[in-house]
């Protein structure tokens, strides 16, 4: 077995390769961004990962809070954004404050996790066959209204957290103008239970972006009951995606 070093290494390394060894998907990210965002902008980066996200953003003049509790990504993105618009937080957004078990997967550390019981249902399908929590580690958490609170209210808030999503959107009490969250069709009702609870904060409308293409699936924002029913029929699907809500004006 490998030594956990060597594992968080290799882990590190596929990361990378994953989020800047293609930079054509980094231009139609940049494209599809500046649709969506503004130079002087704030935006919350909530599972900042690798913070290739945060890149792109930063290109276009935004500010951004990134939250990263994963020590291997967050050492990474303290040395790479040193100097720039970005503040990095080491913790961990949830419903509620407080602290909370990270799942880590040394080899595949883009799937590390809070959510006990999304790991229980994902580690049985086809595309996490191969991964392994190896390793629990206690971080602080936070939430979106603290974040609000100390930092202002973000243009745009992206959230890719493994399973946490909708415990994170019930924790906000303030509308968000625009915020996206991944879905996996395995996990479907993490999605509807978010969707569920933007709608109870504002009058949003929804769109999705399926995998790391970069564009919108539908030319004009939908409804909530409407995204509700169209994903329905995704839970068959292997390949997951994010869903955006736009808080109408």
């Amino acid at each position: 077995m490998p030594r956990p070093d060597f594992s968080a290494s290799l882990g590190l390394t596929r990361s990378l390769l994953i989020y800047y060894g293609q930079p054509w998907r980094r231009s139609s990210l940049k494209r599809f961004y500046a649709g969506l965002v503004c130079k002087g902008d704030l935006v919350f980066d909530i599972g900042a990962h690798a913070g290739s996200r945060s890149r792109t953003l930063l290109s276009l003049g935004a500010r951004i809070v990134a939250l990263e509790p994963q020590p291997l990504f967050a050492d990474f993105i303290a040395r790479s954004f040193a100097g720039e618009e970005l503040t990095l937080l080491r913790k961990a957004v949830g419903k509620e404050p407080g602290s909370v078990d990270l799942h880590i997967s040394s080899r595949h550390p883009t799937v590390t996790s809070i959510s006990s019981s999304w790991i229980s249902k994902v580690e049985k399908t086809s595309g996490f066959r191969n991964v392994t929590w190896d390793r629990v580690e206690r971080v602080e958490m936070t939430t979106l209204d603290a974040l609000i609170e100390e930092y202002g209210l973000p243009v745009f808030c992206k959230i890719d957290v493994e399973g946490a999503e909708a415990d994170i959107i019930a924790g906000l009490r303030h509308p968000i103008p625009l915020i996206a969250f991944e879905y996996i069709p395995a996990t479907m009702e993490i999605a509807e239970e978010a969707i569920d609870h933007l709608r109870k904060l504002g009058p949003y409308r929804f769109n999705r972006v399926e995998g790391e293409r970069h564009r919108f699936v539908h030319d004009e924002w939908i409804t909530a009951d409407a995204m509700l029913a169209e994903i329905a029929g995704l839970a068959d699907r292997v390949s997951s995606g994010d869903i955006y809500g736009r808080l109408e004006v």
